[in-house]
């Protein structure tokens, strides 16, 4: 969600925060500001919209200085609004705030109680309010911003920055994560290394709890508790942080373009050459596991929902899938022999992160699928699996999707392994088909110009419906979402075998039903439930292989032909015309591909 930057610097500081908030557009937001502190004046500039906005009033209204701060905020507590935007100041002190202070109406109170006004409806403002007074009272910058953390409660990054005070920037983070970049005589704070990659490669990361005083000469990490902290400096690889869009109009276009090249990289990083599944790290021995519990949000909880099919049938393994919103408040009882399994692009997801705290002492095992080696749900897993996709910009998730895909499937197959339920021989079968997919992919990407045309049909639409049954049922759900977060196409999705116990009644000629069915164990099921729909007006757009195609026969309204794979790598392709259809649609309709209304690409709220 909201993106963090903050500069002790020997430039010019303005520019250097807005190109950093340029690299954190990908989080989402709904409006921009920086706040710098010039010859002792601490002074800000804020927009609501888009960064070019905050660039042009920049232009007209300099803001001069060498330390200062800047975000891009994405709506929680009051309306997109300039008053709203961050940064927040309160006398002497400015704050960038990325969570949610949960106990700001108590503290609002106090403050109004003290003499303390009030000009925003943000949680945030309390902490730029709170700080003042502890300053009032007395206290030093440090200490006012110090005593301030200790009363919030809630999830947040913090980076609060001081008139008069060129050379101090504080950073907390509870909850919300925040990374320290270290130049050559300059401190530079993010919310990401994506943030700080042009300014330094060097990176440490604060810990929960962690609070940091900076100056261009030092950094001083605290514990929560007000111990001192040697946090560990990591090198970063520059390469691994570029987003640029590569010649394609969209970010979104070029990830799902991407997908062959890192699948292809993410194989590499998890089968030996004796076609056997190599983990990193400490293994897992799932001879040992008696029940798999996954927990996920959003694209990832699908992700999850494809691969219990796979743990299920190739390992035997029982498993369970959970929302992750709904697992943490559920506290459902885990019993032992649990292995605990969360899935985040981001690795900062709240809801996922919390899920697997309260799984912490619970558990056997705490294993992660992540797409960010150092968050926090890597470094509190017992064992993190990267998926290796590369940086991805696009809010909807593509290339990171199947990246997830990829890693759980192998991970099901290394199950199987351990458990005995599948020989050797078809193990390696099924190795093999998986090194295959890039090249697959990379072929069945010439149906690009065939999904745009039916995306342009589509587009017209108000409502569309999504079916898909065993594999593909998680696919239709993928699918659905895809359309709907990016066009603002209503859609859904069900299972074929459930449009007879209600959905059917939504069917007429206005309502386009996409199929998605290779030609699979379930394939004739599938067509018994699509007939259903041509039988009643609808118009069903058929995403299958040449077989399931000559199958079904001329009377589909549109058909889009697919290569013929083997069923338990579909989902891995038909992820493919599942982002097309959405990328196309939503481009036929003219929305914001890459940063759609609304969403977030990292969710570190509730």
């Amino acid at each position: 969600m909201c993106g963090i930057v903050g500069v002790l610097g020997t430039h010019e500081v303005a520019p250097i925060l807005v190109e950093a908030l340029r690299r954190l557009e990908y989080r989402g937001y709904d409006s921009a500001g920086i706040a710098t502190v010039n010859n002792g004046h601490l002074d800000r500039r804020r927009a609501v919209g888009k960064l070019v906005n905050l660039s042009d009033l920049l232009v007209h209204d300099p803001l001069a200085g060498k330390s200062g701060i800047g975000h891009t905020r994405w709506a929680t507590h009051g309306a997109p609004t300039t008053d709203n935007a961050h940064p927040h100041k309160a006398g002497p002190v400015a704050v960038v705030h990325n969570g949610i202070i949960e106990n700001f109406r108590d503290l609002r109170t106090e403050l109004s109680a003290a003499g303390y006004s009030f000009v925003t409806e943000t949680d945030t403002e309390t902490v730029a309010l709170l700080t003042q007074k502890h300053i009032d009272e007395g206290l030093s910058h440090v200490d006012a911003a110090f005593k301030t953390i200790d009363r919030l409660d809630g999830a947040f990054a913090l980076v609060f920055l001081f008139d008069g005070q060129d050379d101090l920037m504080i950073a907390a983070r509870k909850g919300s994560p925040l990374a320290i970049g270290h130049g050559d005589g300059e401190v530079y704070v993010g919310s990401d290394a994506i943030a700080l990659a042009p300014l330094t490669n060097e990176i440490t990361y604060l810990e929960e709890g962690d609070r940091a005083v900076l100056t261009r000469s030092s950094i001083e990490i605290r514990t929560a508790k007000g111990a001192l902290a040697n946090r560990e400096m990591k090198t970063i690889q520059v390469e691994s942080t570029q987003v640029d869009k590569g010649g394609y109009k969209h970010f979104m276009a070029k990830e799902i373009f991407e997908q062959p090249s890192v699948l292809s990289n993410a194989l590499g990083h998890y089968l030996g050459e004796d076609d056997t599944v190599v983990l990193p790290g400490d293994n897992v021995d799932f001879s040992k596991v008696d029940r798999l519990t996954m927990v996920a949000c959003g694209t990832a909880y699908y992700a999850c929902f494809t691969a219990k099919y796979w743990f299920e049938k190739l390992a035997r393994l029982p498993v369970e899938v959970d929302i992750a919103s709904e697992f943490r408040y559920r506290e459902p009882p885990i019993v032992k022999g649990t292995t605990a399994l969360f899935v985040s692009q981001s690795g900062e997801t709240a809801d996922t992160l919390a899920a697997l705290r309260y799984c912490k002492d619970k558990a056997d095992r705490i294993v992660s699928v992540v797409n960010v080696p150092e968050s926090s749900i890597a470094r509190e897993s017992d064992l993190a699996l990267p998926i290796h996709a590369g940086v991805e910009v696009g809010v909807a998730s593509t290339k990171a999707f199947t990246c997830q895909l990829n890693v759980l499937l192998m991970l099901a197959l290394k199950a199987a392994q351990d458990r005995g339920t599948m020989t050797p021989d078809a193990i390696r079968d099924a190795i093999g088909q998986l090194r295959a997919l890039p090249g697959i992919l990379n072929a069945a990407m010439d149906r690009d110009r065939t999904l745009a045309a039916a995306a342009l049909k589509l587009s017209e639409s108000r409502d569309v419906l999504f079916l898909g049954r065993g594999l593909m049922y998680p696919l239709a759900l993928e699918g659905a979402l895809k359309l709907k977060e990016i066009s603002y196409i209503h859609a859904e999705a069900y299972a074929s075998g459930e449009l007879k116990h209600g959905p059917i009644a939504l069917i007429d000629k206005t309502v386009p039903v996409v199929v998605m069915a290779p030609k699979d164990s379930l394939f004739d099921k599938t067509v018994s439930n699509m007939q259903e729909v041509m039988a009643r007006g609808g118009k069903v757009l058929l995403i299958t292989d040449a077989a399931g195609a000559e199958i079904a026969g001329p009377d589909v309204w549109q058909t889009v032909i697919m290569p013929k794979v083997p069923e338990i790598i579909s989902p891995l392709l038909y992820a493919l015309p599942a982002q097309l259809l959405a990328y196309h649609t939503a481009a036929a309709k003219g929305t914001d591909v890459d940063q759609p209304r609304n969403l977030a690409k990292s969710v570190t709220v509730e």
